[in-house]
């Protein structure tokens, strides 16, 4: 196919030279109705902000640009089929989820999964087999999915339908992604990935394997990370070995029917420019990530890690475009670092955690912004380190699963202080945003372990979310405490 082509975009285009009188919605009617919206966005960009019709198609039945543009994406992935997704990367992790698993179904995935892998299986009745992967004890993160973990989770759980792999994760760090799913295949399962910081690895060279190249039944990719795509567009990429028709029946359950022209153009820009520029592009960001990793070496004290991680098996490979600085080193935990650069320097990186930031490098970024990163680190440093120990390092406690999330979210509840919670079956989400990873997950024990690290993160100005309390004074939990639970690897 000519890679060339954006069809969306050019159906756009071809519409707007028409001047058609709208009669239809959006109400701003090309911004006329709306002149703060049209001042903002500007003319250009309100003019195409239109609905469904029959010369732009209609995502919900693909019949012509759409179904054009996804055949163009599919190839690009080296997918058999593509699908544009108008809520994000949790779209389409959750339709991934929705069309391999149903109600009492089990799902092997590790418990350091995105909040709307769990969402997903509140909404579905699906049973997660947790696997609690290694901490790397002096970082503070939880590495990847070993062989052998998920052999003994299938060993258990013979009748479990599928595996689900982060990769990679938020880190940067990559599991055994072609073994894992020839293990999954082996027994009859599905292989899903959260790809959604992995969409350099399609179009870079010597990077990590893509979940297509290594055969997943399903990835998400989202787009809008590292792709260049506007925020909340992603793409659902599928083998052959799942009805595409019938993805196409799940998607329709929770998407939009009134999908957004500008996300899906964006998306359809974003993957022409990838397909024809992407090699050069993500080899820009890997260097832009690997000078800044050498000059923060410089300045002493944080650790800028990269592949020299890699073992073999719980980290089998890693992402060289992601630039993580453990910050244990001059006394200040990730979020603190995170909170400086904002504050003191004017600098927005994505997160920060207890022992760690992270920048996300990215096909936008310049020399001189790295530059600008790698100075303000050295202030830091210089102005605001410490000499104390970082205290309760890590968020990924393990845990003890009695309830299903489905049951345990909708089951009757209960509120109390978050300090008489401890032993309690807990009935909702606490995690700290980003990277959206739950500390506890709907279904889980309540432990003073994991009391102590929400105080924590709280004292060290963590954006926590969740709860109903948005305080995070309260928790709600189960009003009984049965104890029939299921194993956690």
């Amino acid at each position: 196919m000519d890679q060339n082509r954006a069809p969306i975009y050019e159906a756009l285009e071809e519409f707007r030279n028409e001047r058609i009188v709208p009669f239809d919605v959006p109400g701003h009617k090309r911004g006329r109705g709306n002149q703060a919206l049209k001042n903002l966005l500007g003319e250009r960009c309100v003019s195409i902000d239109v609905n469904s019709m029959k010369q732009l198609d209609n995502l919900c039945h693909p019949v012509s640009v759409i179904k054009e543009g996804a055949e163009l994406a599919a190839e690009a992935f080296g997918a058999d089929h593509a699908y544009f997704m108008v809520g994000g990367g949790t779209s389409a992790i959750q339709s991934m989820i929705f069309t391999v698993c149903k109600s009492g179904d089990k799902i092997i995935l590790p418990r350091n999964v995105h909040r709307s892998v769990i969402n997903a299986l509140v909404l579905c009745g699906a049973r997660p087999v947790y696997i609690n992967t290694d901490i790397d004890e002096r970082l503070g993160i939880a590495l990847g999915m070993k062989v052998e973990q998920i052999e003994r989770a299938i060993e258990a759980h013979p009748d479990a339908v599928a595996v689900l792999v982060n990769n990679p994760t938020y880190y940067g760090i990559c599991s055994d992604l072609k073994g894992i799913v020839e293990l999954a295949h082996k027994n009859g399962m599905y292989c899903l990935a959260d790809e959604a910081h992995g969409t350099h690895f399609y179009f870079g060279e010597n990077l990590p394997i893509s979940a297509m190249e290594a055969g997943c039944d399903m990835a998400a990719v989202s787009m809008h990370k590292s792709g260049g795509s506007l925020t909340q567009s992603a793409f659902l990429l599928a083998k052959n070995t799942i009805s595409s028709g019938f993805i196409h029946q799940i998607i329709n359950l929770t998407q939009t029917t009134s999908a957004s022209y500008l996300l899906l153009s964006s998306l359809d820009l974003s993957r022409k420019n990838l397909a024809l520029n992407g090699k050069r592009a993500f080899q820009k960001v890997k260097e832009l990530a690997d000078y800044a990793r050498e000059e923060i070496a410089h300045i002493g004290g944080y650790y800028a890690f990269s592949n020299e991680l890699i073992n073999g098996s719980s980290i089998y490979d890693y992402d060289q475009t992601k630039l993580t600085i453990n910050t244990k080193g001059i006394g200040l935990t990730g979020i603190e670092v995170y909170d400086l650069l904002r504050d003191e320097y004017d600098i927005q990186i994505e997160f920060g955690d207890m022992g760690n930031i992270l920048a996300y490098i990215a096909i936008g970024d310049r020399n001189r912004d790295v530059e600008r990163l790698v100075a303000a680190l050295a202030e830091v440093k210089r102005n605001f380190s410490k000499k104390e120990e970082i205290h309760h390092y890590h968020e990924n406690v393990e845990p003890t699963v009695l309830k299903t999330p489905q049951f345990a979210f909708y089951a009757p509840k209960i509120s109390l202080p978050i300090e008489e919670t401890e032993g309690r079956i807990c009935s909702e989400f606490v995690m700290c945003y980003p990277p959206g990873i739950p500390i506890l997950a709907p279904g889980e024990v309540i432990t003073r372990e994991i009391l102590d690290y929400i105080k924590y993160a709280k004292e060290k100005g963590s954006q926590i979310t969740g709860p109903e309390d948005i305080n995070i004074e309260r928790l709600n939990v189960l009003e009984g405490s049965d104890k029939d639970g299921f194993m956690v690897f």
